[in-house]
């Protein structure tokens, strides 16, 4: 017997009522991205890999998907080369393209592309797979979608502002308890330099960014081995541990970062966007060891938890300067966010948070008793159809139990039936198949009945 087809580890396959779940969820958060103004671009699933390389740190790189280059890629090299070269190397002369690891640096690489074309600041969202070669986990995929809205063009923190708004409208209409966590480059650039440790600070905040997952101790011997004195890591210790409301926080590390000019303008910003947030659904909690792992960040961090799913982070992002002066365009300031779709939609489906109408696929099946009988239900099935209520003609005159065993296996809520009796009154039968219910109704009280 032939073995099965599979899929690669860390993809999966989604089947019609996974489909209309996901649906759910892109279209959800495509209405609330366009009732703040922003617009859908697309960009291609490959980019050139010196689009993509160092803009991710080393860690990122090596999760790069890359392309073999098409034909005889090793054209021009010896066998004595290819055996000594090493494999980063080789990569090097065999790949010029790959995947695209998020939607933020192909968005940064398009407005530059396209500078000349657009109207700033400009606004827009994209909704997309990603690729990455990670290790395969709960919630952790290889291909995954993202959910990205982003602004570039503008230094106003009221777009921060309404990024926040926008993840609560979001997860609101969910239905989904989350909790936003906020932080800003700045003060952790700050914290670096009043410890004495200013050069070291992508190592202190990669390290403290895994408080959560690896405790104080782990992090403490990871901040050991990256070589931060024991007097620096002492210094710490009070603001990894910080508790309190959020204005109890900023006023307490406002007096540690007093003499740190970038750490007090880290926290003016983040006073400015906390005090305008006004009235939410969901919590904001100044997390001072928030970091996130990406080195582009230069101003304010988000980051979002599910509070009744063990998952990671499900959404995240922040202010991103620096990042179109990679591809020669400098100054141009960015704030965005993205979604985890995929993660998002597990935690709905362990919480069932589904609107029954989003997951209903056809609502009415009409039973085939034949030529003649088709030739009549046919028109009404169009009639239905125009209404809005999604419907199906069985295509085959088989047995009837085959065809509402049919309806009952897809969930079908309603079932019409139109033989001799029917056809002589110019009605149909239509049944409830949950509750069983049968009514005689014209075409026009067909329609009515199932618009209810």
């Amino acid at each position: 017997m032939a073995q099965k087809p599979s899929i690669p580890k860390g993809t999966r396959d989604f089947g019609p009522l996974e489909m209309a779940k996901r649906n759910y969820i892109f279209n959800t958060v495509r209405d609330v991205f366009e009732l703040y103004g922003f617009r859908q671009i697309e960009t291609p699933a490959q980019e050139n890999l010196s689009t993509l390389m160092g803009k991710y740190g080393e860690e990122g790189d090596k999760l790069l998907f890359k392309i073999l280059n098409s034909g005889d890629f090793l054209h021009g090299m010896t066998a004595d080369e290819v055996a000594n070269t090493s494999t980063t190397k080789l990569a090097s002369k065999f790949c010029e393209k790959g995947l695209r690891y998020d939607l933020t640096v192909p968005f940064a690489r398009y407005v530059v592309q396209h500078r000349e074309e657009l109207q700033l600041p400009f606004k827009r969202y994209q909704i997309q797979p990603v690729w990455r070669a990670d290790r395969p986990q709960k919630g952790r995929y290889r291909e995954f979608y993202q959910c990205d809205v982003d602004v570039v063009g503008s230094d106003s923190l009221l777009n921060e502002v309404d990024l926040m708004h926008i993840t609560d409208e979001v997860f609101t209409r969910f239905g989904a308890r989350v909790l936003i966590k906020i932080n800003n480059r700045k003060i952790l650039t700050g914290i670096a330099e009043v410890i004495g440790e200013a050069e070291k600070i992508v190592d202190i905040t990669v390290a403290i960014d895994k408080l959560d997952k690896i405790g104080l101790d782990a992090v403490n011997d990871e901040l050991r081995s990256d070589g931060i004195s024991e007097e620096a890591i002492e210094k710490l210790q009070p603001i990894i541990k910080m508790e309190g409301t959020n204005e109890e926080k900023l006023d307490t590390i406002a007096e540690v970062l007093k003499d740190s000019e970038t750490g007090m303008k880290g926290i003016d910003e983040m006073r400015f966007i906390l005090g305008n947030l006004g009235e939410m659904q969901t919590e904001v909690e100044l997390d001072l060891t928030l970091a996130r792992g990406l080195n582009y960040y230069t101003g304010a961090i988000f980051e979002v938890k599910a509070l009744d799913v063990q998952i990671g982070s499900i959404t995240g992002g922040g202010r991103y300067d620096n990042l179109t002066g990679i591809f020669g365009m400098p100054g141009l300031s960015g704030v965005g966010i993205s979604f985890g779709a995929d993660r998002i939609y597990d935690v709905l489906n362990q919480l069932d948070l589904y609107p029954k109408e989003t997951i209903t696929g056809t609502e009415l099946l009409f039973i085939n008793f034949g030529e003649k009988e088709t030739n009549y239900c046919m028109p009404i099935a169009r009639l239905a159809r125009k209404a809005g209520i999604r419907t199906e003609m069985y295509a085959d005159s088989v047995k009837m139990k085959k065809q509402m065993s049919y309806a009952n296996a897809l969930n079908i809520p309603f079932v019409a039936l139109a033989g001799e009796n029917e056809l002589n009154e110019g009605k149909v039968t239509l049944k409830n198949m949950v509750t069983g219910e049968q009514k005689l109704l014209t075409p026009d009280e067909l329609v009515e009945e199932l618009r209810k």
